[in-house]
């Protein structure tokens, strides 16, 4: 399919903007601005405040897990998930390489190691047959732990991540994980509403944690969660991520190295208002993706991806598989010189410099879908 014309004039029809269709903007239909309003007159917009225990209750009931604390950003929820399941400066943890940046920057905050394990062509995500194929070559349990028989370090956590909304096969990665006692923290920044055979991405590994960025499916502006099925564990975040203070009237005092990783009341107030309305941006972006899927059936050279057997996705941002990397080269170059925002999937981790040289295996569908990928508009039409 060499001529990209028709998918800009569908892209422009579908979102009914002539000019510029954007990747993925906000949307506020709901009581944002009165929320914003109330929060100001409050005069409580920083870290303490009604909205941001709300925000976290909301979050907890929709998402069914035990317990859920805000943070700043999903990086920072990310650290301090990975840090309160025990993740200890030189510990390895397996992750994918087709992921955004922040799932290895939260690693490399604790000065422990990735291990990049390929990916499914069917949901994007880390791959458990793969993961279990590496384990089996390389790891052995002793004394109740996971070691890399060739490197001798501790394998502690293994970080899988919903790339764009879509769920990977996160069962069969939670029983890899505690064959061989390693902790699960599930990378869900991409997918607040996805869910994996009914149940809530983020909620099937001791700690989960979301984003909610400006380019979210729904936004704090700047904002993450930290999702919990242990009640003392989520308690003893909300304690770290804010300085580890000790609870006085009028006392600064603080019992450990604690974290400045609280999001500001103004900030949840604004999620709130989103929150309620998730169900509808949700609807909206699965019906966008419906329209995609159906306009690129039978369309040969470009593949539209749909979520995988036992996934329900937000499709947070929809994508496409282009035949090779020149042809997804020139569909890039046409669409943007046309009015219609796309972009590739991030740069695999293992050609960054920073992470280049830590271990990894063959890597083979990775480098495939990173040569294919072409993210299309997405955002919410409420």
């Amino acid at each position: 399919m060499k001529d990209y014309k028709e998918i800009t004039d569908f892209v422009h029809q579908l979102y009914g903007t002539p000019d510029f269709v954007p990747l993925s903007v906000p949307r506020f239909v709901g009581n944002e601005k009165k929320y914003l309003e109330d929060c100001i007159d409050s005069t409580f917009v920083s870290s303490v405040g009604a909205y941001v225990d709300r925000f976290e209750k909301d979050i907890a009931q929709y998402t069914g897990a035990t317990r859920a604390v805000v943070c700043v950003n999903g990086t920072n929820a990310l650290h301090m998930a990975m840090m309160l399941v025990g993740v200890e400066r030189g510990d390895e943890v397996l992750t994918q390489s087709l992921t955004f940046i922040a799932t290895c920057n939260a690693i490399a905050y604790i000065g422990a190691y990735p291990v990049f394990i390929d990916v499914d062509l069917q949901t994007l995500g880390l791959s458990p047959d793969a993961m279990k194929a590496w384990l089996e070559k390389n790891a052995e349990v002793k004394d109740g732990a996971c070691y890399n028989r060739r490197t001798g370090r501790r394998v502690k956590a293994c970080v899988p991540m919903h790339t764009f909304g879509h769920p990977v096969r996160i069962e069969e990665i939670s029983a890899l994980c505690e064959e061989w006692h390693i902790e699960l923290v599930e990378d869900a920044a991409e997918s607040i509403g996805s869910r994996y055979k009914g149940r809530h991405t983020g909620t099937f590994g001791k700690v989960g944690a979301l984003s909610f960025n400006g380019n979210k499916t729904i936004t704090t502006g700047g904002g993450g969660m930290i999702l919990f099925q242990d009640e003392e564990l989520g308690a003893r975040a909300k304690h770290l991520t804010t300085q580890a203070k000790v609870p006085h009237r009028w006392e600064f005092r603080h019992d450990a190295i604690g974290y400045n990783y609280r999001m500001p009341n103004i900030n949840a107030a604004l999620g709130c208002a989103q929150l309620e309305n998730l169900d509808k941006m949700i609807q909206s972006k699965r019906e966008v993706a419906t329209a995609y899927e159906r306009f690129f059936a039978g369309r040969s050279g470009i593949t539209f991806f749909h979520e995988a057997k036992d996934c329900y996705s937000n499709y947070w941002l929809n994508a496409v598989l282009l035949p090779s990397r020149e042809e997804r080269d020139a569909f890039l170059t046409y669409t943007n010189d046309h009015g219609v925002m796309t972009r590739p999937v991030w740069e695999l981790m293992t050609d960054l410099p920073m992470f280049e040289n830590f271990e990894k295996d063959g890597q083979e569908h990775s480098r495939w879908l990173a040569d294919r990928i072409v993210n299309l508009p997405s955002s919410a039409r409420v």
